[in-house]
């Protein structure tokens, strides 16, 4: 009975007695590696992005206590409305009567309005009779306006005073005639 080649090893030669033989590492094994290594550095990216969206979120005791604490409620200033005549645009006589409130900062710049009220409301009135009816009839010739109301309010009451913290205007009538 023959046996394959395979199964019988062959003697070694006289002058190969001397050589290192080099174990035959079969090519499956280089494949199984290569399959850990890769599952091991995705098992590291996997830990390492949960790690970092778990990070981001708050803590439960902060946004606990940012619920807590509530935001303050807006400061307004409620203006008398104005009743001024417009500039002329063609059309005769034409009206303004507009009526807004003022957001401030806090009570403290409330009671400084209230003191310069006088002095604040011949600025607007300045500002508003200088107006023709085509500047402000349209949405963007309101905003324009809030804005200059807004610069109005701004400015220092006393010469060499610090500006005012008045942050918007919110109109609340508004009628062209």
């Amino acid at each position: 009975m023959a046996t394959s080649p395979k199964a019988v090893p062959k003697a070694p030669a006289k002058g190969a007695a001397d050589a290192t033989v080099a174990p035959i590492v079969p090519k499956a094994g280089n494949k199984l590696i290569l399959i850990l290594v890769v599952l091991v550095l995705l098992a590291a990216a996997v830990g390492g992005g949960a790690w970092y969206f778990v990070g981001q979120q708050k803590a439960p005791g902060t946004a606990a206590k940012e619920a807590a604490t509530p935001a303050k409620p807006p400061v307004f200033l409620v203006m008398e409305p104005f009743t001024v005549n417009l500039q002329p645009d063609g059309m005769g006589d034409q009206y303004l009567q507009v009526a807004f409130s003022l957001q401030v900062a806090d009570e403290a710049d409330l009671e400084t309005f209230k003191s310069y009220l006088p002095q604040l409301r011949s600025r607007l009135l300045m500002l508003l009779s200088g107006k023709k009816a085509s500047e402000i009839s349209t949405v963007d010739g309101k905003k324009v306006l809030a804005n200059e109301i807004l610069e109005q309010a701004k400015q220092p009451f006393v010469p060499g005073g610090k500006p005012t913290s008045a942050t918007n205007v919110f109109f609340t009538s508004f009628v062209i005639q």
